[in-house]
């Protein structure tokens, strides 16, 4: 079967494309085996699409990651690794996704978050070139860090866990409340007369872990799990360590009087926040749900394309760290989700989606040439290793892997992830360095058994292969959790040589 062709009487010319995406989510869902969600309405649509479980992120921060998948370019392409760059002016006129979407007849609409806010997206989520119409973004966004959480004493703090009552808060609602319900509008005035892109980007779990405290019933703190390992692995590089300052700079954690830059969290709060991230979580899934209701209504999900991706993993004190920022599994290992009308179908005789799980090694830049090839657009070029061009792909597209069960031949070796750090040691900047304070680059390989993490010197955003500040390597076949560092035993020489030229062969400009 080829990517739609007439299908049930489907027009290849009237699909409709919905993009969900759901900021710092790690693959904390049911449909990923994750004992501690709650996530009916994505475990549903999963029993009918292909889920990828071993999907990477290109940098565990919002906007490169963003930036990186919406070009189909890696961090080092764009020269962008942090929050305070805009691609088109330090990088390139790089076309987009729904940039090229609406090049080739789609309207384009965005609610949410789906471009980095800010000068990442030049203060306009990189309108008009993108979208054929204003981005909608909720009103309520302006009290993300307002004094509006409230303490077991009754006032009224800036905090990491913050489960509220709607009602009360300012405007009476929610930042995701009001995106789904101005997505839900739009698609209600679909006339099934061109197609369109709808692009939802939801902000939770991103910190605060702010929504309505209604979902904290599905997830008992006595039953939340622990991280798993607890501890820093043994001979890693402080370079490696992200001291999770975003939540340091929280009411309720400015409180507990933590020692910077590694005293860890009490265990007691610690068990708090999984159980308000996993809440939050619930929460997000109810949204998308009502979204996926809505289609139904509207008897568009049999032309409906729908991609749900998190941007970044997210560390909930597994090696005694938080957020996201680091090149660990848990920091750039994503859900990616995509239902295509065309493939349904086959739910048809199967109770799980376990049929359709795809555990091949892919990538963020891999959604943007999936998407063009599921539309039935002239096929995207691929990137030559210096590529000024505004289109082309550092990607592969994932049809391939959506329209057959059997494993692809020659498929990639490896997915490729990098962090920056401004000093071999951790500060308050180490997590999200500016661009001109980046020192240090760490490169990780995921192979199918294999993460090797090479921490170098960077300088003038040039990679210096000829130096080594921290080196770490697992084995995920019998440590998964990323627990032991191999990388200094004599007898992983070889291994550790032959993935160091991987990652220069894959980085060098």
């Amino acid at each position: 079967m080829t990517p739609h062709t007439s299908v049930a009487g489907i027009d290849p010319r009237v699909i409709l494309i919905s993009r969900v995406g759901v900021d710092d989510l790690r693959p904390a869902l049911g449909c990923f085996n994750d004992s501690d969600a709650v996530t009916p309405n994505l475990d549903s649509l999963a029993r009918a699409s292909t889920i990828f479980t071993r999907s990477y992120s290109q940098q565990a921060l919002c906007a490169p990651s963003r930036n990186s998948f919406l070009t189909s370019r890696r961090p080092d392409s764009l020269y962008l690794y942090d929050t305070h760059s805009y691609w088109r002016v330090t990088a390139g006129n790089y076309t987009t996704i729904p940039q090229h979407l609406k090049n080739h007849g789609y309207t384009t609409a965005s609610f949410g978050k789906i471009f980095h806010p800010g000068i990442a997206s030049n203060y306009n989520d990189d309108s008009p070139w993108s979208w054929s119409e204003p981005p909608f973004h909720p009103s309520t966004l302006k009290y993300k860090n307002a004094k509006v959480c409230l303490d077991d004493s009754g006032a009224l703090g800036k905090n990491l866990v913050c489960p509220v009552d709607p009602e009360l808060q300012p405007e009476g609602t929610l930042p995701d409340l009001q995106t789904t319900d101005a997505a839900s509008k739009y698609l209600n005035t679909y006339n099934n007369s061109s197609p369109f892109f709808i692009a939802v980007g939801y902000h939770k779990p991103h910190i605060p872990l702010k929504f309505p405290r209604e979902f904290l019933k599905f997830h008992n703190l006595d039953k939340i799990s622990h991280p798993h390992p607890k501890l820093w692995p043994e001979k890693v590089s402080f370079v490696s360590w992200n001291p999770w300052t975003d939540l340091r700079e929280r009411d309720d954690v400015e409180k507990l009087n933590l020692t910077f830059p590694f005293q860890p969290m009490p265990e007691n709060f610690a068990q708090v926040i999984r159980q308000h991230y996993f809440a939050a979580v619930t929460y997000i899934d109810r949204q998308i749900g009502e979204l996926i209701q809505t289609l139904k209504s509207l008897r568009l999900m049999e032309n409906t394309i729908i991609v749900v991706v998190g941007d970044h993993g997210w560390s909930l004190g597994e090696h005694s760290e938080w957020a996201k920022y680091s090149n660990f599994e848990k920091s750039v290992r994503v859900p990616l989700i995509i239902y295509d009308p065309d493939l349904s179908h086959r739910a048809d005789n199967r109770e799980n989606a376990g049929s359709f799980v795809r555990d091949d090694l892919v990538e963020l830049v891999d959604i943007f040439p999936t998407l063009n090839d599921l539309v039935a657009l002239p096929k995207m070029p691929a990137c030559k290793k210096v590529d000024f061009s505004p289109l082309c792909t550092e990607g592969r597209s994932l049809a391939p892997l959506l329209y057959s069960q059997e494993r692809v031949e020659h498929w990639r070796t490896a997915a490729f992830s990098q962090y920056p750090r401004p000093n071999d040691f951790p500060q308050t900047n180490s997590d999200q360095p500016r661009l001109r304070d980046v020192k240090f680059m760490g490169y990780t390989a995921r192979t199918d058994k294999l993460r090797f993490t090479w921490w170098i010197r960077f300088q003038d955003l040039t990679p210096n292969w000829n130096t080594t500040e921290g080196e770490e390597l697992y084995d995920h076949t019998i440590d998964p959790a990323e627990e032991f560092n191999l990388a200094y035993r004599p007898e992983f020489k070889n291994v550790k040589d032959s993935l160091k030229d991987l990652i220069k062969r894959q980085f060098s400009r």
